[in-house]
């Protein structure tokens, strides 16, 4: 599973993945990370707002930095 970062690298990027690592971590999965600043690259994928969380180039969030339990229940919800 790859996990994708959308964003320029802002502080809330940043955020967004510490709260994404720890979700990974409590769920006890493996995940690469990626982080994609290209904003047309983003654009193509769907995100208007960033920072935005993908997994495997599915969008799962974005437009705010989410909680490590908010992020947790997508990747669950993703992985099923």
């Amino acid at each position: 599973m790859t996990i994708q970062i959308l964003g320029s690298g802002c502080p809330n990027c940043r955020n967004l993945e510490a709260n994404a690592r720890e979700a990974v971590k409590t769920l006890g999965i493996a995940a690469d990370f990626e982080k994609v600043t290209d904003m047309d690259r983003i654009v193509e994928m769907g995100v208007m707002r960033t920072p935005g969380l993908a997994v495997d180039g599915k969008v799962l969030k974005s437009g705010k930095v989410f909680s490590s339990e908010e992020i947790s229940a997508a990747l669950s919800d993703h992985i099923g």
